[in-house]
């Protein structure tokens, strides 16, 4: 069972999503919060496997709670639901640590499914939202390498080519049918990779891969 802690300020969301979730048999909403001081709060009591935020809350928005929960809580990792798909918010729990990003608009079983894949430590972006974060993320921002040392140095080879197959936004699934191995075999590739890189998520070795310029920086398109 996948236990969830869900933070929004709309009732309606809040009860929308919960509802979506806990319709799923492996799926368990324990919290539900209207800020994100809350949901820290929550998070310390309940220990979920998950957290879904939005970002723009009152008070500690889902910033600054995304930061705290990474910083207090990091094996809880952050899944950001958003109505805003390119603004600095966006950019702002990204660097913050956040796990995945997600539009609210999305479809249903799109939202189980991130929902699964973060919890599992896989992360996810949403697909039409892929590109132009990472663009725009990398274009705001220095892209100075953030070691001293080059990635030859930190990753194996294949290592290296899992990282770039992320940051082609490919699953486990999708990696390992692409290098003919198995999945558990890619899981431990990234498990290993993570560290070495000094980041908690896949989504942060992407961005990390972008900012050393080891994989091409997108285009936009």
């Amino acid at each position: 069972m996948i236990r969830v802690l869900l933070a929004d300020d709309q009732p309606l969301v809040r009860a929308g999503l919960s509802g979506l979730l806990t319709a799923e048999e492996d799926l368990e909403v324990v919290g539900a919060a209207a800020d994100g001081q809350e949901a820290l709060t929550l998070a310390r009591e309940l220990h979920p496997d998950i957290a879904c935020l939005d970002i723009r809350m009152p008070g500690l928005d889902g910033i600054e709670a995304t930061r705290a929960l990474t910083t207090q809580e990091p094996s809880i990792p952050v899944l950001i639901l958003t109505t805003f798909d390119l603004d600095d918010y966006v950019f702002g729990a990204l660097e913050a640590g956040a796990a995945g990003f997600l539009l609210k608009d999305a479809e249903p079983e799109v939202i189980i499914e991130s929902v699964h894949h973060v919890a599992a430590g896989q992360g996810t972006l949403d697909q039409s939202l892929t590109r132009r974060i990472l663009t725009e993320f990398v274009q705001r921002r220095s892209l100075q390498p953030v070691t001293a040392r080059g990635a030859e140095g930190l990753l194996t080879a294949r290592e290296l080519e899992i990282l770039g197959l992320l940051a082609q936004g490919m699953s486990n699934e999708e990696i390992a049918r692409e290098l003919v191995v198995e999945i558990t075999t890619v899981k431990s590739h990234v498990a290993r990779m993570l560290p070495k890189l000094g980041v908690r998520s896949r989504l942060q070795a992407v961005v990390w891969a972008y900012q050393n310029r080891i994989v091409a920086v997108p285009d936009g398109s």
